[in-house]
């Protein structure tokens, strides 16, 4: 095997792409799992303060506001793949490769797959980082939801006029 029957065979197998793909895989991994603790953790120290104080449209602004920062944390992690594919010249300017990270990331694919040949593969590991951070952020997002309907509930019972005491023992 020559070198550039080589060089030819790890461009058909997009083995760059691969390595790239992964090691951006992790990274972007590690930043949406450090954000997500970090808001998940915020969130839940606020609304069991907010609940314990009986402010509960409080709990309500804090829970959309981690929603916000949730879906601030996925904008940040498109435009990471973006500034990535444009640092490695992949595509022409940084404003496509942002759009082609977030059509890609998302799932979308209302873009056309504008890689170059061998770095096709990375596509879907792009892909697949979008599904892995959703999936993580359904899961954070279901277990803040706890909190948000005690508070929601406690609101109604208070605007219902039913007894402290009844109110209370909702949990």
């Amino acid at each position: 095997m020559t070198i550039s029957n080589t060089v030819t065979l790890t461009a058909e197998l997009d083995l760059p792409a691969y390595l790239f793909g992964i090691t951006m895989l992790l990274i972007v991994m590690l930043v949406h799992g450090l954000l997500l603790l970090q808001i998940a953790k915020r969130y839940e120290v606020k609304s069991f303060l907010y609940l314990s104080e009986h402010k509960y449209s409080s709990v309500a602004v804090v829970f959309y506001i981690s929603v916000l920062c949730l879906f601030l944390t996925h904008i940040f992690e498109i435009i990471l793949w973006g500034i990535s594919l444009r640092a490695l010249n992949l595509l022409p300017n940084l404003g496509q490769s942002i759009l082609f990270s977030g059509s890609t990331y998302t799932a979308m694919g209302f873009m056309d797959d504008l890689l170059p040949s061998g770095w096709k593969m990375l596509a879907i590991i792009i892909a697949f980082s979008g599904m892995f951070a959703f999936a993580w952020t359904a899961s954070v997002m279901i277990s803040m939801t706890k909190n948000f309907r005690q508070a929601y509930t406690r609101l109604h019972m208070q605007k219902l006029k039913l007894p402290a005491e009844v109110i209370e023992r909702f949990k």
